[in-house]
């Protein structure tokens, strides 16, 4: 009984540790593993090796290559700003626009990709007269949102570690929660944040300029803001990106895509209709190894792109999530998966239980990573659906969308990013209203999603 409980509690203080010391979570998670699970569980190298998740790389490793390629060979821009020339002057829509693109965006493997969009849509939301909150909003829901598709991280991360554990989670199923959930939110934030005062506005004039730039004919845009870029830098790159948008006023001639980006573009939709094709024939489709797959065929047509995007791949992530799922195996293989197990039966209410690890694990990514979160605590879920009760698929699926749904928390990096790209003056009410907007879903979010998923199961 001592050993589980000493290696859950060295699982919990390494977490926190990480998280404080700003170390990589992944470094420690696998030494710690090796440790705890020789020296504490008594198995062998080989044995703690084997439980590095080999299928959770070959995704990550084939999705992030795949639309490396996308945003080396500049189509990911162009295609942004394709849509964004085709808004016109109707800022009602570019909340909605600004969803769909992020969306798209984040669903090409890292959801922190999709913070290319922040730059560009704060500074246009200010000249159209648009609440920095509503378009703010707008831009976090569609990173939550894209970051569950099949492709993306949250979502490989998610379905990929259910089924290592034995759980049948559809990553379509999970993607399609993760949209509507987040289309209510972005909902509640149209309401709230003046989206129905914009569709009353009937002229451009209204919003302090004669029409929304022309995108067309441009180079791509700037370089897109990453993690580690302090408050300044985010703020450098957003006047840049802005001057570009200014810059392009009045050209009409459209630049036509280029050869590669032509193929990149049949590419992705060849991917999303295999993904698509393969689950409705009832097949489980390789996304990683689809991907790859595709990412060859783009690699052929511009070599020189594809050895670029090669540097691209998100090691960093796999050797986080192969960390934490290394030491989840050690964890059940001394017994603390199933003391947990044991707990979660003595407490007789499996809904309460599956609505408190949801809201640990909203409450935690606010603060953390969300998904060192998932990698985390999915595995740990599983006690809770072992006994039948409930449904594995609706309590895993409820604990990553309530993960990521409190990431505009301002403690976070997107929500960071968001108070960045504001002006001074509106950085406190920024802060002050996304910490609420984050904190109170750290309990909306699990109330209405176990109700909505977990509840059903039982009946």
């Amino acid at each position: 009984m001592l050993e589980p409980i000493v290696a859950l509690s060295l699982f919990v203080a390494i977490f926190a540790l990480a998280t404080v010391r700003k170390v990589h979570l992944g470094v420690i998670m696998f030494a710690s593993a090796a440790g705890v699970g020789i020296w504490l569980a008594g198995m062998e190298m080989d044995d703690v090796i084997a439980g590095f998740p080999v299928s959770i790389l070959v995704l990550l490793v084939g999705v992030t290559y795949f639309f490396a390629i996308a945003q080396a060979n500049g189509t990911v821009d162009r295609i942004i700003t394709f849509a964004i020339s085709r808004v016109g002057d109707r800022a009602a829509l570019l909340p909605l626009v600004f969803f769909g693109l992020t969306a798209g965006i984040a669903a090409m493997g890292s959801p922190l990709a999709g913070l290319v969009m922040t730059p560009i849509g704060m500074p246009l939301a200010k000249k159209y007269g648009i609440d920095r909150m509503l378009m703010g909003l707008a831009i976090g829901c569609g990173l939550s949102a894209g970051g569950f598709a099949p492709t993306s991280l949250f979502g490989i991360v998610t379905y990929g570690t259910a089924h290592s554990v034995g759980i049948d989670l559809n990553p379509l199923t999970l993607f399609s929660i993760a949209l509507v959930a987040n289309l209510v939110l972005l909902l509640a934030a149209y309401v709230m944040f003046g989206g129905l005062g914009l569709l009353r506005r009937r002229h451009a004039g209204q919003f302090g300029d004669s029409r929304l730039p022309n995108l067309r004919g441009k180079a791509p845009l700037p370089g897109h803001p990453f993690e580690r870029e302090g408050f300044a830098e985010r703020s450098r790159r957003a006047a840049q990106q802005v001057q570009v948008i200014d810059d392009t006023v009045g050209e009409t001639t459209p630049e036509r895509f280029t050869w590669a980006q032509r193929t990149t573009v049949l590419c992705m939709a060849g991917l999303v209709v295999s993904v698509i094709l393969l689950a409705i024939i009832g097949l489980d489709p390789d996304i990683g190894i689809l991907c790859f797959a595709f990412a060859t065929v783009m690699t052929l047509v511009d070599p020189k792109t594809g050895k670029t995007a090669v540097s691209k791949i998100d090691w960093s992530t796999v050797l986080m999530v192969g960390g934490i799922i290394t030491f989840v195996g050690v964890l059940q293989e001394i017994g603390a998966v199933d003391l947990l197990g044991e707990a979660a039966s003595q407490a007789g209410a499996p809904l309460v239980a599956a609505l408190c690890i949801c809201i640990i694990g909203g409450l935690v990514s606010a603060f953390a990573s969300t998904t060192g979160m998932l990698a985390a605590l999915v595995p740990l879920a599983i006690p809770l659906v072992a006994d039948g009760n409930i449904a594995g698929w609706a309590v895993i699926a409820a604990l990553g969308v309530c993960s990521s749904i409190v990431d505009v928390s301002p403690f976070s990096t997107v929500g960071a990013t968001l108070v960045a790209t504001v002006d001074e003056e509106e950085r406190p009410r920024i802060t002050k209203v996304l910490t609420r907007w984050g904190l109170s879903l750290v309990v909306v979010g699990p109330v209405a999603l176990v109700g909505t998923l977990v509840l059903p199961t039982m009946l």
